[in-house]
């Protein structure tokens, strides 16, 4: 269901601060639909493969690398690294582009940024297109790395534990920033590999080596991992419940949601949760599918919500 791979018609390197420069590329057609896609994370990246999600004949397709990610620079910095850094960098992106308004697409971390953004910016998006919800409340991010997955993923959650001593486990992120924060590059790059392996191995619905090989790359383990403990530390540097607070300000967007019945890094409440809140999208719940974009059940149903979008917006 994909649409075959395509290659970035031009790529470049775009300051936005005097320490961040970020990563871009543009594909697709220069007079179709303009549409930004939002990685997860925060400490993931952009892949060839996320083009595929839309038609290069109607989209005009924008990716690019959040700060300290992917190939921007400099890699896993944590300095001037917020929510709203990252918002602002969306408009400096929409500006610099010329472009009016556009499609918003994000998936997991992405979601999260990409409903921020709406929400801060409502005018300047034609309609969110959104996989894996992530609201980023306390008990979303407890889930994963303190209490909760672990009760399904036990054997994972050991080799998670490895790097904590036990005296510091009542507060994994606490733990875990103190040691992706230290001078010591052994201990920083253990403490790394161990995150981003574990929130590798939860990912999908049934065991996927690919993924877990991606995750346990050392480049982009640093990144994911450093960079989630941040905002995560931080709450995401969001208000208790400002997501779902500021749903209403999203009621003339239209929208799509496609979230695994089984995704055990975002569960599924989040989802219908946002829904309840959000009279003007569509959930679509894969039955047999996780957390991950490229779940086949996933990736189908968001490249129909691509081409719906295109149906909407017409």
């Amino acid at each position: 269901m994909l649409f075959p791979a395509i290659q970035p018609d031009k790529t470049w390197h775009f300051p936005v601060s005097d320490i961040h420069t970020l990563y871009i590329e543009e594909s697709g057609n220069p007079e179709g639909v303009a549409v930004v896609f939002l990685h997860g994370g925060p400490g993931g990246n952009c892949e060839p493969g996320h083009r595929r999600f839309f038609n290069p004949e109607d989209y005009r397709i924008i990716l690019f690398d959040q700060r300290g990610c992917g190939k921007s620079r400099p890699h896993a910095s944590l300095d001037e690294n917020t929510t709203w850094d990252l918002v602002e960098d969306l408009e400096k992106i929409r500006v610099d582009l010329e472009i009016e308004n556009w499609v918003v697409f994000g998936g997991s971390w992405g979601s999260t940024l990409a409903l921020i953004y709406a929400q801060t910016y409502p005018e300047r998006v034609l309609g969110l297109i959104l996989r894996g919800i992530f609201l980023s409340r306390d008990e979303d991010i407890r889930w994963l790395y303190q209490a909760g997955a672990a009760r399904i993923f036990p054997e994972a959650w050991q080799h998670y534990l490895e790097p904590i001593p036990k005296a510091e486990r009542e507060d994994m992120i606490a733990a875990y920033h103190k040691r992706l924060t230290s001078e010591n590059e052994i201990v920083r790059m253990g403490a790394a590999k161990a995150w981003s392996i574990w929130e590798g191995t939860t990912a999908t619905l049934l065991p996927d080596k690919d993924v877990v090989d991606h995750f346990s790359d050392p480049h982009i383990a640093l990144s994911i991992a450093r960079i989630e403990c941040h905002y995560f530390t931080n709450y995401s540097f969001l208000t208790p419940g400002q997501i779902l607070d500021n749903a209403h300000k999203l009621k003339d967007i239209p929208g799509f949601i496609v979230h695994g019945r089984y995704d055990m890094i975002c569960p599924i409440d989040q989802a219908v949760l946002l829904s309840q809140h959000w009279s003007n999208c569509k959930l679509k719940v894969i039955d047999n599918a996780g957390h991950a974009v490229t779940e086949k059940g996933i990736s189908d149903a968001l490249v129909i919500c691509c081409n719906q979008m295109l149906e909407i917006l017409s």
